[in-house]
């Protein structure tokens, strides 16, 4: 009788018993539960809006396998440098990026994102690379708001070292202060999940206010600000038509409304999820952030286990994903 090779990705069998506490890497191994099916999911619901929304209507549950695309692999990057490393070392995840990239490369990446990747897999400094798009601005695109609600998860104790560690995940492929802004927001709603999991109160008001406080100045900090002020009565689909739900691909108009969507449904899994996805736009991206962070609030007992099963083994390889968006 064989026995399946374990994967650096299993889940501890005693962390899928227990609700509470986890370890900081325990915490983090959650989050990018939630992320890669949130990504996978959303993933499912791109092509014709008017099926998709036919779809989510009915919630119709997708035909599986549900495939992970660049918003999991640049997370499983994170999750192996916190497991090495302890903390974000910017230089030894722009080697894993850029390693994951060359051996898996047809994960939808968005046409900057190949640029970067694949003179980071050639060995280019991390900080010269991620400066070059844009005319030297650098990208202020969501793909490091995607990624790192993890970060919030392992760091939910402290939330200097939240703001610190989610800035360094960004910055191997964000240089702009815009990309950083909502891995920083992104990371910092993921902290105060995992603190709602372990059984701080939680007021919408004051989670968007903590968030905001410390998220540095710009147009994600001001689309924080305004979903602040959106009731979560209000459908998702007016809050995506105010706030924007990633159809620009950038920060600002992707990071408010997930952070919305979290904030009314941070119990409840499955219903952040089909609230998201209902706001269409970056779907794969916007249920990467919001499982990514719900997951944190109501632990491994609140995600079905039908969209466990759905979602493909992390440790797969070489699946082509088609890329709806262009992402910076």
């Amino acid at each position: 009788m064989t026995t399946a090779k374990a994967s650096l990705f299993d889940i501890a069998p005693e962390d899928r018993a227990r609700s509470r506490p986890l370890s900081p890497l325990g915490l983090a191994r959650l989050s990018l539960e939630g992320l890669s099916i949130g990504d996978a999911f959303g993933e499912r619901f791109f092509g014709s809006p008017a099926t998709a929304l036919s779809l989510i209507e009915q919630r119709a549950m997708p035909r599986e396998p549900w495939h992970w695309t660049d918003d999991t692999a640049m997370a499983l990057s994170i999750y192996e440098v916190l497991l090495d490393r302890g903390l974000i070392d910017r230089g030894a995840l722009a080697r894993r990026f850029g390693e994951r990239y060359r051996a898996d490369p047809r994960r939808g990446y968005g046409g900057a994102a190949h640029d970067i990747l694949a003179k980071l897999a050639d060995g280019a400094p991390w900080n010269e690379v991620a400066r070059e798009p844009f005319d030297g601005q650098g990208s202020m695109g969501n793909g490091g708001a995607m990624r790192s609600a993890l970060v919030g998860g392992f760091f939910s104790k402290d939330l200097g070292a939240v703001v610190e560690n989610a800035r360094a995940s960004a910055e191997p492929t964000h240089a702009h202060p815009e990309g950083q802004a909502g891995a920083i927001a992104v990371a910092l709603a993921a902290a105060l999940a995992a603190r709602r999991g372990d059984g701080e109160a939680f007021a919408a008001a004051q989670f968007f206010a903590q968030i905001a406080e410390r998220t540095p100045a710009g147009a994600t900090r001001d689309g924080i600000e305004q979903a602040r002020g959106v009731s979560l009565s209000e459908s998702p689909e007016s809050a995506a038509a105010l706030l924007g739900s990633g159809s620009r691909v950038i920060s600002s108009d992707t990071v408010p409304f997930s952070l919305w969507c979290a904030a009314r449904h941070m119990d409840d899994f499955e219903a952040a999820l089909w609230s998201t996805v209902s706001g269409l736009g970056d779907r794969d991206t916007t249920c990467a952030i919001v499982g990514g962070i719900v997951a944190l609030s109501v632990g491994y007992k609140g995600i079905p286990e039908a969209f466990s099963k759905a979602r493909e083994p992390l440790d797969s390889k070489a699946t082509h994903i088609e890329r709806h968006a262009q992402r910076g």
